[in-house]
């Protein structure tokens, strides 16, 4: 039976699980994402507009960690998990592509705390909030005229200057009333 030139013929040929290089040696962290560097990517000097969302490279991560703390989440009466999860996933996404970057934990912490779902809401945020992410998951043009309300200027902060300034951001959007 023919066997494929690439597949090992001893145990001692097979591909290492562990990192083969010198001791003292690692591999250097990833780089800034900038435009053209793959094909088909929009970069950052994009046209603005609405509903255009934030380019950035592996945003879609942004979701998974998000069904990851889902289970961490404090939601009001009426609020549904899954458009939850799309909202601060997508805000998450927003942070990190203002960065040019992938999403990390604690993009999704920011979004977690600017809509207050980890439990630093008011009952009124909280009721105005369940009317804004209501059916998020479902209708594209809803979310993100929610995370278009999100200012990029409030996301590029540092974590300890966005927290003073939820209080504002929440009240902002309340008068704007953000609806489907």
């Amino acid at each position: 039976m023919p066997t494929d030139p690439f597949v090992a013929n001893h145990l001692d040929d097979a591909p290492r699980h562990r990192q083969n290089l010198p001791a003292g040696v690692a591999y250097p962290p990833a780089r800034r994402a900038e435009p053209g560097r793959r094909p088909g990517e929009v970069g950052v000097d994009r046209a603005p507009g609405a509903l255009l969302g934030t380019p950035g490279p592996n945003v879609g991560y942004a979701r998974t960690l998000a069904e990851r703390a889902k289970g961490s989440l404090r939601l009001a009466a009426g609020e549904r998990v899954h458009d939850v999860v799309a909202v601060i996933a997508e805000i998450a996404m927003k942070r990190a592509g203002e960065f040019g970057r992938a999403p990390v934990k604690a993009d999704l912490d920011i979004a977690i705390a600017l809509l207050g779902y980890d439990g630093s809401a008011d009952p009124d945020w909280a009721v105005r909030r369940s009317r804004l992410v209501h059916d998020a998951d479902h209708h594209y043009q809803h979310r993100r005229a929610l995370v278009d309300a999100v200012p990029a200027e409030l996301l590029r902060r540092p974590p300890a200057e966005i927290a003073p300034r939820i209080a504002g951001w929440r009240d902002s959007t309340a008068q704007a009333s953000v609806t489907h």
